[in-house]
């Protein structure tokens, strides 16, 4: 699925070497998988993003993904968090790559969105379907909070709730991230860091403290729910 591949890749921390590829990543808007209002929706975005010096389009991405966690593209975060099933969830979802040909040449976690959409690309659309869905709950409150902070990015994440369920609302998920307090403040930052001293001897954390459920098919699930 080109769409899918294309929103992966803008989802992505925009390297320099994007702007080379500006007309292929033009081109990709025009997918079927997608409306025509869509398909505008989306060549704008990226006629946008690189219509920016690249600095720019890094900093807005920065700012937003990578400051605080509530805006992480780990799915596995909002899940589970920094708890020990994470990593059991991350070794299931390398096993699904592994047994289905995905070769992870990258340094990113599985569980990483960008990743994952580009192994979705090369899948089946029923299976795609699946895993969206069983994503949804995600994706959906990250499309709420990207929306509620007036990021460009919004439109890729209901793009992905889209090609998952069709129609959806997200107006009650809004106005409850409205209310939210903001984790990508100096103040907030700070405070977690200070917190989150480095532990050495038997006060580290356990090898095993590592990432989050499963996604769908091929792999096991759970019945812990994403708490906004």
């Amino acid at each position: 699925m080109k769409a899918l591949k294309l929103i992966g890749v803008l989802l992505d921390y925009p390297a320099d070497e994007l702007w080379q590829h500006r007309d292929e990543l033009l081109a990709a808007t025009d997918d079927p998988l997608l409306s025509a209002a869509r398909r505008l929706q989306l060549h704008a975005f990226v006629d946008d993003m690189t219509s920016q010096m690249p600095m720019e389009a890094q900093e807005a991405w920065l700012a937003l993904f990578d400051r605080g966690r509530a805006m992480s593209l780990l799915l596995f975060e909002h899940i589970h968090g920094e708890s020990r099933d994470r990593g059991q969830a991350m070794v299931d979802l390398m096993e699904t790559y592994r047994k289905n040909g995905f070769d992870m040449a990258t340094r990113e976690l599985p569980d990483y969105l960008p990743l994952v959409l580009e192994y979705l690309s090369q899948r089946p659309e029923s299976e795609v379907t699946d895993w969206l869905k069983h994503t949804g709950p995600i994706i959906e409150l990250l499309a709420a909070r990207a929306g509620e902070r007036e990021s460009p990015y919004a439109l890729l994440f209901e793009l992905l709730i889209e090609i998952g369920q069709g129609e959806f609302d997200l107006t009650l998920l809004r106005k409850k991230v409205a209310s939210e307090a903001r984790d990508d403040t100096p103040e907030v930052m700070d405070q977690v860091w200070e917190e989150e001293a480095v532990r050495f001897g038997n006060d580290a954390p356990s090898e095993n403290c590592a990432p989050p459920q499963r996604l769908p098919t091929g792999t096991k699930t759970n019945d812990k729910q994403v708490t906004p």
